[in-house]
Formats: C-alpha cells, sequence, structure tokens
C-alpha cells in the first residue's frame, strides 16, 4: 500500500474485504452483533452499508443524533448510550432509534418525548457493572427499574434491553468478569420481577467478544475489533486501514545539519531527508517525534526532529527517495509499521490513533464493494 510509484496526497485507505471479515468473525461468535460506528466509524469513514451487508445486526453509536440519521437512511435498529438528560430525546424516540437508560432524570426525559411523540420509547436500562462511567449505580438500580416497570405497563417504554460493560474482559480469567456477569444477571431479574422484561441483553464489548466473556447473552457490541484492532493486543483481526504519503520534498545533507524548530534532531552523518506532508494536524502524534518509523523502498526509516503540524521529516538514509514516491505510515505488507506500533511509540492505545486522523486524508475503500 500503495500499489503505484507515486502519490500525489496523503491516502487513507479501508481494505472493506478486511473489514467484512472481521464483521464475519464477531458474528460467528455472536447471537447478535452491534456494529459500533462512533467517531466516523472509528477514523474509517463510511463503511455503514457494508458492515451491514456482511452481517452487523444493528448499529451503535454514542450521539443521539447520529442515531437517528444511521435509523433514518439504513432501517437498521440503531442504539444511542451517551446523552445528557437534557438532550431532546424526541426525534430519537419518533424515528424509533433505541436509547440506552442510566438514570431517572434520563428516564424522566425520555417518557417526557414518548408522551410527546405519542411513540413508546425503546429503551436498554444501563447497569454500572464495576467500571464507574455512564450506567446506572447498583444502589439506584431497584428504584430505575421499578419506574421503567411502571411505564412499560401502561405503555409508553418498550422494554428493548438491558445493558452493562464489562471492566476486565481483556483479562477472562480475571474473577470480576464472573463477578460483573453475575451482577448483571441479578440486575436483570430485578427489572424483570418489577415489569421490565428486555428483549435483549448485552454486556460483552470488542476484548470481551473476541474471549468469549459474556458473549451467551443476545448481543455483543463491537468498535475497534471491526476496524482490527484488539484492545489487549492479539493478532487474530485482520488489519483494515492503511496510510501512506508522498514525499515532497527531498535534500541531501550533510553531518551537523539541524531539522526543524531547535533542531530537535541534528544529522551525524551524510544523508538524505525527506519530506512528508502529514503531521499532527492529521493525527500524526507528536509525542511520536524521534521514534515512530515508516516503510521506504522496503525497509523502515525513522521519522527525525519534532512532528509539525502539517509536516514530518524521515531520515531515509541512502535509500535514494526521490519526490513523489510514496512512504508507507501504516500498512498490511511485510516491514510495515502497524497500528500497535504507531500505540506504542505514543504511549497510547491504536483507538486513539485511528480516531484522530484527519479529513486532510484522501479516503479511498478497496475490495469488497463500494459503501452505498
Amino acid at each position: 500500500m500503495p500499489t503505484s510509484t507515486s502519490l500525489a496526497t496523503p491516502e487513507l485507505r479501508v481494505d472493506l474485504d478486511a473489514l467484512g471479515a472481521n464483521v464475519r468473525a464477531f458474528r460467528r461468535r455472536s447471537r447478535g452483533l452491534v456494529a459500533v460506528v462512533k467517531a466516523d466509524a472509528f477514523g474509517h469513514g463510511d463503511v455503514v452499508a457494508h458492515l451491514l451487508a456482511q452481517g452487523a445486526d444493528w448499529l451503535g453509536t454514542t450521539s443521539l443524533a447520529e442515531a437517528v440519521a444511521l435509523r433514518e437512511r439504513t432501517g437498521a435498529r440503531t442504539l444511542a448510550w451517551l446523552a445528557s438528560p437534557t438532550a431532546d430525546f424526541g426525534p430519537a424516540v419518533a424515528a424509533g432509534v433505541d436509547v440506552a437508560v442510566p438514570s431517572l432524570a434520563h428516564l424522566r426525559a425520555v417518557v417526557a418525548a414518548a408522551r410527546a411523540t405519542c411513540v413508546p420509547a425503546r429503551v436498554h436500562l444501563h447497569v454500572d457493572l464495576g467500571i464507574a462511567r455512564d450506567g446506572a449505580p447498583r444502589e439506584a438500580w431497584r428504584e430505575l427499574v421499578t419506574f421503567a416497570g411502571a411505564l412499560v405497563r401502561i405503555g409508553l417504554l418498550e422494554p428493548a434491553g438491558v445493558m452493562g460493560h464489562l471492566s476486565h474482559a481483556a483479562h477472562p480469567d480475571d474473577a470480576r468478569n464472573r463477578t460483573e456477569r453475575m451482577l448483571f444477571d441479578n440486575a436483570v431479574r430485578t427489572a424483570v420481577r418489577r415489569g421490565f422484561v428486555p428483549q435483549v441483553r448485552h454486556v460483552a464489548a470488542t476484548a470481551a467478544a473476541l474471549r468469549d466473556v459474556g458473549t451467551e447473552y443476545e448481543l455483543v457490541r463491537v468498535g475497534a475489533g471491526l476496524y482490527g484492532i484488539d484492545p489487549a493486543g492479539g493478532d487474530a483481526l485482520a488489519p483494515v486501514i492503511g496510510l501512506a504519503a508522498p514525499a515532497v520534498v527531498v535534500r541531501d545533507v550533510g553531518a551537523g545539519t539541524g531539522v526543524g524548530y531547535d533542531h530537535a534532531w541534528v544529522a551525524t552523518r551524510r544523508t538524505r531527508l525527506a519530506t512528508i506532508p502529514v503531521g499532527y494536524a492529521d493525527g500524526i502524534p507528536r509525542v511520536a517525534s524521534g521514534r515512530a518509523e515508516v516503510l521506504v523502498r522496503g525497509r523502515r526509516a525513522r521519522i527525525v526532529g519534532a512532528v509539525s503540524m502539517d509536516q514530518v521529516i524521515v531520515d531515509v538514509g541512502d535509500a535514494g527517495v526521490e519526490a513523489g514516491e510514496p512512504v508507507t505510515i501504516v500498512g498490511t505488507e511485510p516491514q510495515a509499521p502497524t497500528l500497535g506500533e504507531w500505540a506504542d511509540w505514543s504511549g497510547t492505545i491504536a483507538h486513539d490513533i485511528v480516531t484522530h486522523l484527519g479529513s486532510r486524508w484522501q479516503r479511498t475503500f478497496t475490495g469488497g464493494a463500494a459503501c452505498a
């Protein structure tokens, strides 16, 4: 990647065949698959149609507005799970979006929308199993499900689901996985006794789905894994994304030549430098300065000096690179840097790398069928 001998602009290439393989792999592991497409499908762009065509059953996102647009565009069952209780739930309820409810304040806002639209709200009650994020604390659960059950009985709520999130699913032998699943089962039983009988239950995200932790329920919610990222660092998934950019300027320099602001790197020998037109505005982490590598003519070359807003400088040595030649930043060919390596160089996770890729990359899709 890329296959041509020249490249005009920075390119983000999405391998739809790899994406489809990952969707099918997770679908085989689950009874039902929620394809999580938040953050512009983890930076991959418009792949929704392909995800559904390859077997995803639901779509998932955090934004109510995005969920409404996805529901209206595709007709697929769509879940949104991170809204303020002061948000306008009316459009989501009217569109039939499934809405996660983690508190009484959220439930009151959703039921107000149901009354206003004369449409029962499809609700997934969200319980915190020990991750202390957006689910209802266990001490608030009984009051929440009691109110929800009463609303089901008068036709204002449709009991779509109960959901949670496991805190240690990347470590399948951790005892907390068993404890949290027991807590979840108890939470479901409490909901059922109070009249909220869920159509689906779900606790597993990517790491859990890969390790068969919590996959016995009706749905799994997979985001990063669809795009080839295992949060636990495994390599069972197909890499989906590739990044390349052209060398726009090359120059031969002698020993003692300083590069960039404050001469963060100084050449110790005669060498060739290539300027690549991507920087931290394009999602190239500045903290990877001096550590990250790219692939040039089949071999690794180091980024030298500080990553700038729009460019990086690569020490290509004696590779003889010319202006216009492609430089692989992330790829699948032998020796190419991986997203995992970029995460290590940057002291972060691969999710962070892909979701910060900016709009200046030319996004192209290869394999499969183009997304409609």
